[in-house]
């Protein structure tokens, strides 16, 4: 792929704006290897609340925030044992909740974002960033944004948690859109985004995170070379690497099992999706309560020839779950079952689409059968903070939790999980995957035929994979031009 052209006048005017707020980029490599972050900028992080807005804090868009230094530290994972999966594989899940915003969806908008702010492709002074999304990925973009001091328009499902509302009002988002539906309901978003572009013209620019590749190059540089470091930090001698388990969204974060089976190819890579809207399992449909995944359609960025099989997990699985892990009663039950009284107190770091992603990573470690010696590394997205409503909601619902519901909800939706609803994709399963891109990409939103057959080649995303050290060097030269 090449270089996009720079637009130098409108450079000119970010760079001016950039040096104003004492904005200076970090490099992919940065984020990958914080050991690389200038002397300067570590001296003044300890001093800065992790969620404060301000543009120190996009060296934090990182795996490896040390919140108790305000530094950095190895990679942030969570290890579940035996007792709690009731399987003898390891599970480990990165932890999102130690990002800016409290979810890792902050760096996908950075890798969307600033290749076209280093270019000249997005002005900051005139233009408005709409983030359509479910939930986080428009909380992302709308903190950088608030760094930049530019407009945000968030948009997203009228359906999803209070608290990404909320949350995104006191950022200071200039229009927060509520569209028709729930989770699943990404083409009532992508219609407004149209209606958008014709009402606004260039006054606005779209980062639509399920069809830019900055979302996927992310996770692969950074998300993708974490979960390696961590995997050598945790491995024995005779560890393997035995899956990555990713739910699929906007399908950026299953672009760092492309990263790894560069580096591990016997790996199997697995998407996840919600059993009440099986896309990817039965080319379904329907609504659900995971919020953050399973969308009706098949992302552009996601490299399905990459995928070994699909995981569907009931949306009940996650919501009972939330309640045994938040729950006083659910927690009492845990350490009673033998799950440690350190690990019980962490539980509350896996929100919704995290606790779906360790349930699928159980069914997956049972179906294929894995030990002691496999490694299984997952994705804790978010945190229970960001659905404290949701628990609010289901006390309404349910009534108060009991010791005799946390029996059954720790039995049932943790060591009672099957191999039911695996589907193991072979190539001619992979391509029926890329041919459903048609009827979303080209039928509805203005790709071409053979823009989509490209995106069945391997040496499409090797290409596309290698844009990072090109735009590490746009990245240095923005901040030379900075003075920073």
């Amino acid at each position: 792929m090449k270089t996009p052209e720079i637009n130098e006048a409108v450079l000119a005017t970010t760079i001016a704006r950039c040096r104003e707020r004492g904005i200076r980029i970090p490099t992919f490599a940065e984020m990958k290897d914080p050991a690389r972050i200038p002397t300067q900028v570590k001296q003044r992080l300890p001093g800065i609340g992790l969620w404060d807005v301000d543009p120190l804090n996009l060296y934090r868009i990182t795996w490896k925030n040390d919140i108790s230094s305000g530094l950095y530290g190895p990679v942030n994972t969570l290890e579940l044992p035996p007792s709690l999966t009731g399987v003898p594989a390891r599970i480990v899940g990165l932890i999102g909740k130690y990002f800016p915003t409290g979810a890792h969806k902050v760096g996908a908008a950075f890798g969307c974002l600033v290749p076209r702010l280093v270019t000249g492709r997005f002005d900051p002074a005139s233009q408005c960033a709409v983030w359509p999304s479910t939930g986080n990925y428009c909380r992302g973009g709308a903190f950088d944004c608030a760094l930049l001091a530019c407009d945000a328009i968030a948009i997203l499902p009228e359906e999803m948690s209070r608290e990404r509302f909320e949350w995104l009002r006191e950022i200071g988002a200039k229009e927060v859109i509520a569209t028709p539906g729930s989770e699943s309901n990404v083409k009532e978003i992508y219609d407004k985004c149209w209606e958008l572009r014709h009402e606004r013209g260039d006054r606005i620019v779209i980062f639509n995170q399920f069809d830019e590749f900055g979302n996927s190059i992310w996770h692969y540089e950074v998300t993708g070379s974490a979960i390696e470091e961590a995997f050598h930090r945790l491995a024995g001698p005779r560890s393997r690497l035995a899956a990555y388990i990713s739910a699929t969204g906007s399908a950026g974060t299953i672009g760092a099992g492309d990263y790894l089976r560069t580096q591990f190819p016997l790996i199997k890579i697995a998407a996840s999706e919600a059993l009440q809207c099986p896309t990817l399992s039965l080319n379904g449909f329907g609504a659900h309560r995971i919020e953050g995944i399973g969308d009706k359609h098949i992302p552009w960025i996601h490299n399905v020839r990459n995928t070994d099989a699909v995981i569907a997990i009931d949306d009940e699985y996650p919501m009972r779950v939330l309640r045994l892990f938040n729950e006083e009663e659910g927690q009492e039950r845990l350490r009673c079952e033998g799950v440690p009284a350190e690990l019980v107190e962490k539980l509350p770091l896996l929100g919704i689409s995290s606790i779906a992603n360790l349930q699928a990573s159980i069914r997956l470690a049972k179906y294929y059968e894995l030990g002691s010696e496999d490694l299984v590394f997952t994705i804790f997205t978010d945190s229970a903070d960001l659905y404290r409503s949701r628990l609010v909601e289901l006390r309404q619902e349910r009534g108060a939790y009991s010791n005799e519901a946390a029996q059954v909800d720790f039995q049932r939706f943790l060591m009672g999980i099957g191999t039911d609803w695996i589907k193991e994709l072979n190539y001619r399963d992979r391509k029926a995957l890329h041919n459903l891109k048609y009827f979303t990409w080209v039928e509805q939103q203005g790709k071409t035929v053979d823009e989509l057959n490209a995106l069945w080649s391997e040496d499409f995303w090797q290409e596309t994979y290698a844009q990072t050290e090109e735009w590490d060097k746009l990245i240095e030269a923005f901040n030379q031009k900075l003075g920073a």
